[in-house]
């Protein structure tokens, strides 16, 4: 079932899993599950699909969806900003939203609501836009992670699909080493192959891009069509005016200075077809990003060895 408006969601399917013993006790980076590939539950003689959204879970469910997916939780994460004149505001939180629902139909893991507390301060003089203070930002995702967490989910995956917000995800991650965890964060960042790369140039009709351009539209044109404004499309332009020319140096008002209208590309080619083989690829290398989380035995005994090293540094062998 797509989903069609922001805040009717899609519903998820659920992986049957082998493993009989739940992973909320305990702390052990050792000890991993085999889960299966089938959508399906056994309760009283009747098959059904576990959703994979979190806030579609019943709380009962909600443990067993944790042992199902292996103690991983998939956050969608953008921002409210103005995508060019054609695009909704919502634009980035529903295309990382249909990434994560497609990802986890093909490898179980809860999927959390979508999380759009980030950084869009260069968008604030365009209507709609949601720009909250950066201190807030980072206190509601460490906040998020601790909560997931606290809930048995030891392992989770940012996937992000705002630019702005790739510097404080970045930092995020390195904050993570500020104080003792006993969970992990990755962030995902898509990247498709040669042959998906030939494959989207040969769909495209613009070569330039960045945001709400071809691609975006094309995707958006898949999830939820109804909200794409295909005639308002050339009434701004999505062109680089090239304001700031300072070699080797950036400054906050970069973006601005070159895209005043928050519109970078040209997207009047935009197809559902192009749309479709770029949500294909990026939720097929979200499930096997996935996987890897789930027989990742490594980063969390690391993690733990550095926080049990670091408040000990004088112990720490040269």
């Amino acid at each position: 079932m797509k989903r069609r408006t922001f805040i009717a969601k899609g519903l998820g399917a659920g992986m049957a899993v082998t493993a009989s013993h739940s992973i909320l006790a305990g702390n052990s980076w050792d000890k991993t599950e085999e889960v299966t590939t089938e959508g399906v539950r056994v309760e009283e003689g009747k098959v059904r699909e576990l959703p994979v959204f979190w806030d579609q879970l019943t709380s009962p469910d909600f443990r067993e969806a944790v042992t199902r997916a292996n103690g991983v939780c998939v956050i969608p994460i953008g921002v409210i900003e103005k995508h060019g004149p054609h695009l909704p505001l919502g634009t980035d939180v529903i295309r990382a939203r249909e990434m994560c629902e497609r990802a986890a139909k093909q490898e179980y893991a809860i999927v959390f609501p979508d999380l759009y507390v980030g950084q869009i301060f260069e968008a604030k003089h365009q209507p709609g836009t949601v720009a909250y203070s950066m201190r807030l930002m980072l206190d509601f995702l460490d906040e998020t992670c601790r909560e997931i967490a606290r809930n048995g989910l030891k392992k989770i995956i940012l996937v992000n699909t705002h630019g702005g917000n790739n510097a404080l995800l970045s930092y995020f991650l390195q904050v993570q080493l500020e104080a003792k965890r006993d969970y992990v964060t990755y962030v995902f960042q898509a990247h498709e192959d040669e042959e998906t790369q030939q494959r989207i140039k040969a769909l495209r009709k613009s070569t330039t891009g960045g945001h709400a351009d071809e691609v975006e539209t094309s995707e958006m044109l898949v999830i939820c069509p109804e909200f794409v404004r295909m005639d308002q499309v050339n009434t701004q332009s999505g062109e680089n005016l090239r304001r700031f020319d300072l070699p080797n140096l950036n400054t906050g008002i970069s973006w601005y200075s070159q895209y005043p209208n928050h519109y970078a590309g040209q997207s009047e080619g935009a197809t559902a077809e192009l749309g479709e083989l770029v949500l294909n690829s990026r939720g097929g290398q979200l499930a096997r990003a996935i996987k890897d989380v789930k027989a990742d035995v490594v980063t969390g005994r690391l993690q733990e060895e550095f926080f049990q090293r670091s408040g000990m540094p004088l112990n720490t062998e040269q």
